[in-house]
């Protein structure tokens, strides 16, 4: 029923919007408007081989430009799976059943976006999204402009493509400037436009409505319900449009700048009224990490940015928007890049120099093993495991369940994913080689009945007995 009346509104919306807009732009060939911006998004699907299963995924991606490049959203794409379990990218076009193969380019890290190409012989039916920005500045959209956006239905139904319209209710900044549309405008991922068709923005990830549900004992029980296929929420066509050429040129996403201020904050406003900053805004740094560029810089915790390269950090609301203006500025920047942080230290402004770094290795680039007998994927440990159980960065003995099968010797004695392995059957492990080697002799031998594993989970260390008879 739930599809069905999503159809229904959508074969409405495409009625109204039609009317709606003959009205206010006689002008106008909306028919001829839709046939030529629909070619601008396709529909990508790829295959997520895990230690158990072929996973496949769709996502909703916008074509950039004339090479079949094509961009998706941060989420399209699990940042705990590794580059080698993603296979098999096919592009499918609006209506069509039948894909063709694409190339995954990599990720990102400023834009979140990923980016995947398609074959030569879809990029002659493609459109860029580009060729409808339209020339000088990027459209911006008013506060309760008309918009519309496109849908596409799910792979059973050939992602057959709809129309969704709303109006623009607010326009904020988050940090990046995002519209918000009184209801779903588009597919996540997929473009909006204005009335006459130009490109307006960019829609991101579905947002969530609250709601209370009333039981039959009275009580009343929040719950949050997300439409994973529509959303009202766009990036403006200005936070959108200088950033699509940054085509990753590793599918690594590498290189990947690294400052090392943790734990970052938005400044408290009672602090910040104590210290006379209430017009200013600024970031508390809780911790600067071990090794790192901020730490080789002289940032100290507590330090409060206020500046960046001499420009006051802006006022967002919410105020936590601060700190991803802040981290975005460090993303948008390469290894060896410098620049100047002004910070409050105390009652004392301090001017530091910072180079960034390159990014440590990340969970998905480490090296992984899968043991199928006793049902766990060893994985090499990284900075961020330390970071995250608040060790020495420099101490990266074990090793980490990346994934325990269920049912498993592992999984039936309590080991879970993310449990740091610091010992196999009371010998410490050293490292990832060691580890692995260790496991290998374990699962080989068919006469052995169990083992012990000593593991580190948060703060708590538990020793689990691994039976396998």
């Amino acid at each position: 029923m739930t599809s069905f009346r999503r159809l229904f509104r959508a074969r409405f919306l495409v009625i109204t919007f039609a009317a709606v807009a003959g009205s206010s732009a006689a002008t106008t060939d909306l028919p001829a408007l839709w046939a030529e911006r629909v070619k601008s998004v396709v529909a990508v699907e790829y295959v997520t081989v895990t230690e158990t299963e072929r996973r496949p995924t769709v996502s909703m991606g916008t074509v950039v430009d004339a090479a079949g490049t094509i961009i998706l959203q941060s989420v399209a794409i699990d940042p705990r799976a590794a580059l080698r379990q993603l296979k098999d990218f096919r592009v499918y076009l609006p209506g069509e059943g039948a894909g063709a193969p694409a190339e995954y380019l990599g990720q990102d890290a400023f834009t979140g976006w990923h980016f995947v190409r398609a074959g030569q012989e879809t990029r002659a039916r493609l459109t860029p999204v580009t060729a409808f920005a339209g020339p000088g500045e990027p459209r911006r959209p008013a506060i309760a402009e008309a918009v519309w956006g496109i849908g596409l239905r799910p792979k059973d139904e050939d992602f057959q493509p709809y129309i969704l319209r709303s109006s623009v209710a607010l326009l904020q900044a988050i940090p990046q400037l995002t519209a918000i549309a009184q209801q779903e405008v588009a597919a996540p991922g997929l473009p909006v436009f204005d009335l006459q068709g130009a490109l307006v923005g960019l829609a991101g990830p579905s947002g969530g409505q609250t709601f209370l549900q009333i039981s039959r004992t009275g009580r009343p029980v929040p719950t949050l319900l997300i439409n994973v296929e529509e959303s009202s929420a766009f990036l403006v066509a200005a936070e959108v449009l200088p950033h699509l050429g940054r085509i990753p040129r590793d599918p690594s996403g590498r290189p990947l700048a690294w400052l090392g201020a943790y734990g970052l904050e938005p400044m408290d406003r009672e602090v910040a009224k104590f210290l006379n900053l209430q017009s200013q805004s600024g970031a508390v740094v809780s911790e600067v990490l071990e090794g790192s560029p901020a730490e080789a810089a002289g940032l100290k915790p507590r330090d409060i940015v206020l500046a960046l390269n001499g420009a006051p950090l802006p006022q967002l609301k919410p105020d936590r928007a601060v700190v991803a203006f802040l981290e975005r500025e460090v993303e948008r920047r390469a290894p060896g890049e410098k620049f100047t942080l002004t910070v409050l230290r105390g009652t004392e402004r301090v001017e530091i120099a910072a180079a960034l770094g390159e990014q440590p290795k990340l969970a998905r680039e480490a090296e992984r093993r899968y043991f199928d007998r006793l049902g766990v994927t060893a994985r090499e440990p990284v900075y961020a495991d330390a970071i995250e159980r608040r060790q020495r960065p420099g101490v990266l003995a074990g090793v980490v369940a990346h994934f325990v099968k269920a049912g498993s010797p592992a999984a039936t004695a309590g080991l879970r994913p993310d449990d740091w392995v610091r010992e196999i059957d009371g010998a410490e492990v050293k490292d990832f080689a060691d580890a692995t080697a260790r496991l290998a002799l374990i699962e080989a031998d068919a006469e052995r009945a169990e083992f012990v594993l000593l593991v580190a989970r948060g703060n708590e260390t538990a020793v689990l007995r691994v039976k396998l008879k």
